[in-house]
């Protein structure tokens, strides 16, 4: 089974706040539906462009992306 990493993207100035700010929304939809996660974070790719992300196994991605609409996925790999 799959691990999956579903992704916001938040470009601009703002970028950081935008994506810790997303990432509570996120908190309260995982709680709210009872999302097995693996984990969650914000990171910066650059000044100007930061991330909020989820971790999912791949059975549960299907309702978590069609409830969030994410920008983009990728495969989770634990560090």
């Amino acid at each position: 089974m799959r691990n999956l990493k579903l992704i916001w993207d938040f470009k601009g100035p703002d970028a950081a706040q935008t994506a810790r700010h997303h990432l509570i929304h996120l908190k309260e939809y995982i709680e709210g539906n009872e999302v097995d996660t693996l984990a969650t974070g914000v990171e910066e790719v650059t000044p100007m462009h930061h991330l909020c992300f989820v971790a999912v196994k791949e059975p549960d991605m299907p309702q978590v992306r069609d409830d969030l609409k994410p920008h983009r996925g990728q495969l989770w790999m634990e560090s």
